[in-house]
């Protein structure tokens, strides 16, 4: 033992320990010292100066006995340096320094939390992360970025590998995000009950994103990104436990748990897309589809809104035990609905697949086409896609071909690129 105190390690298994606290509880040690420091983007600032100090220490001295509340401690620490350093001494300072209580220095002591967790207050501090990293006057890819970043811990590097940008891009939509943070004066709080609701939808939105663009990659070489998925179902599973009176909460868990379930046979084995009819549903996961099951069922007792239908279509896949068993009449009446509460072309266009399946690509046909008559969709290649599906069972075989080329052409997953590609290669000439 190190110090009497702690686990002696080599270099890499304390930078691996680290890695591991951070993304369990960085969401609770920002949030923490947001609240301690009243400035959101200076809590974020000396987190990640305490990441880095850890990154050091822990490998050269041996992990400490709470390493959550060694980080937050040194957060405080480097908070205290960042107002003695631009004078901001005063009432505040004096503050931070009774609060810190007893403990040494950052660097070579053991910083001891000055006060118990508190779970309640813990959770408080972690909704109040979320609905600042959300807040509606950043743009949507800035909430992205600062959810990834603060809530979920993910590093500037990893959220540009999952969104197939650069590094730098990252960093500057964080920096901007909080700079606006700051000139606007957010303040770290939870909102009052009658801003949470249209709130919570900026919050809700931005996890849905992550998760679909983990599910189903819009490019790159691999069709489902596990990683980015598994972080915005985790985010979800918080949320619903931060605010378990909301429906939609609940329905959005509903919505990605009945999703992921469906990850294990979404692939082959040379990592290429199975189509949901060839799907083997015996490598579909139960435990999630349970999972989403209890969630809906729990959303469902509050109120259904978008998420939450979308979940039950999601559902009636998960329970059918074949495709030919799919409840597709019941799916046309979930996508109606859904298109009353949320309408938009991509809802649209689902119903068109689900109303070819249970009334004939004849009747769905004509959706489709009004779809393209509006512009709807354009540069996407879902449309040209689901009506080449469309044509080919039709037998309109010479038709479905020119559909599959435009897809082909503007599809920029490799993976789904060449599903497309081999579609098009079996139809009869």
């Amino acid at each position: 033992m190190a110090r009497g105190h702690r686990a002696a390690v080599s270099g890499a298994a304390g930078r691996a320990a680290v890695a591991a606290v951070w993304r369990i509880e960085s969401a609770r040690i920002v949030g923490a010292l947001a609240r301690y420091t009243g400035e959101f983007a200076l809590a974020e600032d000396v987190a990640q100066e305490a990441l880095a100090e850890a990154l050091v220490a822990w490998p050269r001295d041996g992990v400490p006995r709470d390493p959550a509340g060694w980080l937050l401690t040194a957060g405080k620490r480097r908070a205290i340096d960042a107002f003695r350093r631009s004078a901001a001494l005063g009432d505040r300072y004096a503050a931070f320094a009774r609060a810190l209580g007893e403990g040494g220095a950052a660097t070579g002591g053991e910083p001891v939390p000055p006060e118990p967790w508190d779970p309640e207050r813990i959770d408080d501090d972690v909704l109040a992360l979320m609905f600042v990293a959300c807040h509606p006057m950043l743009a949507a890819e800035a909430r992205i970025a600062l959810t990834l970043r603060v809530v979920g811990g993910l590093t500037s590097d990893e959220i540009a590998a999952a969104f197939l940008v650069p590094t730098a891009t990252v960093q500057a939509r964080i920096t901007r995000a909080k700079k606006t943070l700051a000139a606007a004066r957010v303040p770290f709080e939870v909102p009052a009950p009658e801003e949470r609701r249209e709130r919570l939808g900026s919050v809700l939105g931005v996890l849905y994103v992550i998760f679909t663009e983990g599910s189903s990659a819009s490019s790159g070489a691999t069709q489902i990104r596990l990683d980015l998925a598994a972080e915005a179902l985790r985010l979800a599973r918080v949320l619903a436990r931060l605010v378990p009176d909301h429906a939609e909460p609940h329905g959005l868990l509903a919505l990605l748990e009945l999703t992921a379930a469906r990850f294990p046979a979404r692939t082959g084995a040379d990592g290429e897309p199975v189509l949901l009819a060839e799907q083997d549903r015996r490598r579909w996961d139960r435990d999630g589809i349970r999972r989403g099951r209890a969630a809906l069922a729990r959303g469902a007792a509050i109120g259904l809104g978008a998420y939450g239908v979308q979940a039950a279509i999601a559902e009636c896949h998960a329970v059918a035990a074949t495709f030919g068993e799919t409840d597709w009449e019941r799916i046309v009446v979930l996508y109606e609905a859904l298109g009353r509460i949320a309408p938009s072309p991509v809802v649209r266009l689902n119903r068109a697949v689900a109303v070819s399946m249970a009334r004939g690509p004849a009747v769905a046909l004509p959706l489709v086409d009004a779809l393209i008559a509006e512009g709807a969709l354009g540069g996407s290649h879902l449309v040209p896609n689901v009506r080449g599906e469309l044509l080919a069972r039709l037998g309109r075989n010479a038709e479905a071909r020119v559909e599959f080329a435009t897809a082909i052409a503007l599809c920029r997953n490799e993976k789904e690129r060449g599903v497309l590609e081999r579609r098009a290669a079996e139809l009869p000439q």
